[in-house]
């Protein structure tokens, strides 16, 4: 499956928050948003990412983003990673992979040779038209915020 290409309108699926709050991306019609998908709450990598995406959250915000981040873990999982990372922003709990599959971020990995399906690292930056304008599929992990701000 391809990532959701630049141009591309954002899917309008609902899922749950951390909280069990529903989120659709066009309650942040009118606003920017950075959505990234990472593959699973405390891992290290993962960590690195959003923990960077907190410390530059104020940055972010200034430019115009909001964050959501993305993840095939579920609510329970999320609100015990927010409040060991004291993250600021919201994660969105994906299990049955809707809206991996709807933005083409679950693809086939490699690890010591092996081949395996997984979630591939990937972020989106969204208009305030609900349209995606950048998709960063190489995302430096502590340095993620940079990145994100390079294009905004």
């Amino acid at each position: 499956m391809a990532f959701l290409a630049p141009g591309s309108p954002a899917p309008e699926i609902p899922l749950n928050d951390q909280d069990g709050v529903p989120v659709s991306l066009s309650e942040y019609r009118g606003k920017k948003v950075v959505v990234f998908f990472y593959a699973e709450d405390n891992s290290g990598t993962c960590t690195k990412e959003a923990c960077n995406l907190r410390d530059n959250y104020d940055v972010l915000r200034a430019k115009g983003f909001e964050v959501l981040g993305v993840s095939p873990d579920d609510e329970k999982s999320h609100r015990k990673f927010i409040a060991k990372q004291t993250l600021n922003y919201r994660l969105i709990a994906d299990p049955e992979h809707k809206w991996i599959q709807a933005f083409g971020v679950w693809g086939e990995k490699q690890m010591y040779g092996r081949s395996y399906m997984g979630l591939l690292r990937t972020t989106f930056l969204i208009d305030e038209n609900g349209i995606v304008t950048h998709v960063i599929e190489k995302v430096k992990s502590a340095e993620h915020a940079a990145q994100i701000l390079e294009l905004a």
